[in-house]
């Protein structure tokens, strides 16, 4: 059985990773606000299988924080900001960026005999600069916008930048994939979906859909299955429903 760590398990989407990592047999670590309500959103499980740790991620110490990820196989970080206005505006602006580095940090002194595979959940609007990925001239203007009005916007292209600049390719302790869905909605199961080196449509204009639990499922596979991971490792699919 290996370990996982999970950032932002309370999440709409988190939550659905620790489901299908434990139903793949992994023990999932994780730091969490309110344990209490982690445990009404998963429902019944064995406790077993999971060590939870009531505390604010970025309040941890770094030797606390260390002491957590040590001995992970993978980390996943599903965080975001509350669409409510103290979430899009008031502190931590770089939740998600702040994070990230901190994790990396942590997993850099890890006594993990391979690579911690780190895998982060995006957006398609933010874009992989290892392909050089490009918009029209309506999309350029309107992200300018949402990088003035929207700090979330921002804070997941600074941790999709961190990783893709700071974690080289064959770094020894940490190899990195960042899963970009499209439009976000709840579902009740997984559906077909593909994947896709980069948008295929407008994530402004014409946005496909991904559900949370498509993008839950796609994350356990990256951490669980070899295959998948050699795949997409220093990648950024993007996720789009079949449908």
């Amino acid at each position: 059985m290996s370990k996982v760590f999970i950032a932002g398990a309370t999440g709409q989407t988190g939550h659905l990773l620790m489901q299908q990592l434990i139903k793949r047999g992994h023990h999932v670590v994780t730091v969490v606000r309110s344990a209490s309500r982690l445990r009404e959103m998963l429902g019944e499980f064995d406790e077993t299988t999971c060590t939870i740790t009531e505390a604010s991620l970025l309040d941890l110490t770094d030797e606390h924080l260390t002491a957590q990820v040590d001995g992970c196989h993978a980390i996943a970080s599903c965080l975001g900001h509350n669409l409510t206005l103290k979430g899009m505006f008031g502190q931590p602006r770089r939740l998600v960026t702040d994070a990230a580095q901190r994790l990396c940090k942590a997993a850099s002194k890890s006594s993990a005999p391979m690579p911690i595979r780190f895998v982060l959940m995006s957006s398609s609007g933010v874009s992989n600069h290892h392909l050089n990925e490009t918009h029209s001239f309506a999309e350029r203007c309107a992200f300018g916008l949402l990088r003035v009005l929207v700090p979330p916007h921002v804070d997941n292209e600074q941790a999709a930048e961190y990783l893709q600049t700071q974690i080289k390719e064959g770094d020894a302790a940490i190899e990195w994939s960042i899963i970009r869905p499209d439009s976000l909605h709840d579902a009740n199961e997984v559906t077909e979906y593909d994947l896709h080196p980069s948008p295929i449509r407008s994530p402004l204009f014409d946005s496909g859909k991904s559900s949370r639990i498509n993008v839950a499922h796609h994350m356990a596979e990256l951490i669980s299955d070899d295959e998948t991971w050699n795949r997409w490792k220093g990648k950024m699919p993007v996720l789009y429903n079949r449908d």
